[in-house]
């Protein structure tokens, strides 16, 4: 493990835990790389100098002819976005857009952002009247407008760029292509958490979102619910200090990496998101960071060696865009090889790999398991709930196993034996596929 402080910051900390152990033949590390900072500020975001992380946000509301149906989710909306901007710190800036098959600034306007303080925050709150039902949803048009005003002339090189969307449909206005273009656009100049309200969302749609742009996704069935919600997304916006974070691998001549997935709090794999750097090292994003500690699963494949020998497989090290065009590393870990004819040190599953993979898999077969049941294979739904029911149950991932139980009748947990209900409620599957991906971490074990 390596700790270095940055100026004004949260400190890093990188922990390694590995199948370093390899048999005659072997060629493949696993390792668990658990990434934490801590120490960098306050409850309200001020760090330990007295000042604060510079931060511009972009509130997009769905403001489609739909959200007029029941009216409940056009004033929730408004509630929501009004305690968003209370919950904005002094000096961030800020936008709020109404998205429908266009995008349209209602506040500030003229393509800038305003400043939090108390006057702007009262003409935000003001302006919100503006949000009112009608129209599509051509999504992409709402990032692009997004990225425009985030990355817009004034908001420093540094500032850590945030937006929040909310949407109560299909994007049916523009198509597929268009909105995975904006997404890749935008990716790597904000991040973004996506919530879809109601029942008549696409789930893969705002789960997609969140993804490409390293945010959260979630269900609010209840409008009523999305004040609370939308108060606690800005809080933890509120708490990030530092923009641009990448997880570094470097690997000696002959090693490759296999796959990096990020598997704590959510999994998500950014394996074809390498920027290469050099010619042996290459940079995954993970986003904006405040205090808070997060797992990634790193598989690397080395040349095959003999008994007795030992390699680095790979260093990992956490760089920050300094927003000059360098990257300045903060810490670092190894990953190891080692080759052994002790069959106990080589066949034994380092506990963090053996839970995350774990996890990894519970995510792929509620998927795997909704998708069946959609398309009507029963035997195949059946199966795979099961087998995340078995899952959820071994590792102690009590949230996911209650979800599950809303979906299938558990016979038997321990051995994955369950009976897919009859009815299920849609706010229960969706609230189950948009979770899916939702991890527990491993609890004591040592390194």
């Amino acid at each position: 493990m390596a700790n270095f402080a940055k100026p004004n910051g949260p400190q890093f900390a990188v922990e390694v835990y590995a199948n370093e152990y390899l048999p005659e033949g072997g060629r493949e590390v696993n390792a668990i790389v658990t990434v934490t900072s801590a120490g960098g500020g306050t409850a309200d975001g001020r760090t330990p100098d007295g000042t604060s992380p510079d931060a511009a946000v972009a509130i997009m509301v769905d403001c489609s002819g739909s959200m007029d149906y029941p009216p409940t989710k056009m004033r929730g909306a408004r509630d929501a976005t009004a305690a968003a901007i209370d919950a904005l710190r002094d000096g961030v800036r800020f936008a709020v857009i109404a998205g429908t098959h266009v995008a349209e600034e209602v506040y500030p306007g003229g393509g800038r952002l305003a400043v939090a303080g108390p006057r702007t925050r009262e003409a935000a709150r003001q302006s919100l009247r503006r949000l009112s039902a009608g129209g599509g949803t051509a999504i992409g048009s709402w990032l692009r407008l997004a990225d425009r005003l985030l990355n817009s002339d004034g908001v420093p090189d540094t500032a850590v760029r945030h937006g929040i969307l909310l949407t109560d449909g299909r994007n049916e206005h523009e198509s597929p292509e268009d909105l995975r273009a904006a997404l890749d656009a935008a990716a790597g100049r904000f991040t973004c958490d996506a919530r879809g309200v109601g029942t008549d969302w696409e789930v893969k749609e705002v789960t997609g979102i969140a993804s490409a742009l390293l945010g959260s996704a979630d269900i609010v069935a209840d409008p009523a619910e999305l004040t609370a919600d939308f108060t606690q997304l800005m809080e933890t916006a509120m708490g990030k200090e530092i923009a641009d974070v990448a997880l570094r691998l470097w690997t000696p001549m002959g090693a490759e990496i296999k796959f990096v997935k990020q598997v704590a709090p959510t999994v998500e794999d950014v394996t074809d998101r390498r920027t290469p750097v050099g010619p042996r090292a290459g940079d995954y994003p993970t986003g904006s960071w405040g205090d808070e500690s997060r797992d990634y699963h790193v598989c690397v494949e080395v040349p095959d060696a003999g008994i007795g020998q030992e390699m680095l497989a790979a260093r990992v090290s956490l760089v920050i865009d300094r927003g000059d065009g360098n990257a300045q590393s903060v810490s670092q870990g190894l990953v190891r090889a080692v080759w052994t004819d002790d069959l106990v040190a080589s066949t034994a599953i380092n506990p963090q790999v053996a839970h995350y993979t774990g996890q990894a898999e519970l995510a792929q077969v509620i998927q795997q398991g909704l998708d069946a049941r959609k398309s009507g294979d029963t035997d195949g739904a059946t199966a795979k709930l099961g087998r995340a029911v078995q899952l959820a149950a071994g590792s102690g991932n009590a949230d996911t196993a209650k979800l599950l139980a809303k979906v299938v009748d558990v016979v038997d947990a321990a051995t994955g034996t369950v009976r897919l209900k009859a009815k299920v409620e849609e706010a229960d599957e969706m609230t189950l596929e948009t979770r899916s991906t939702r991890t527990v971490r491993v609890k004591n074990v040592q390194k």
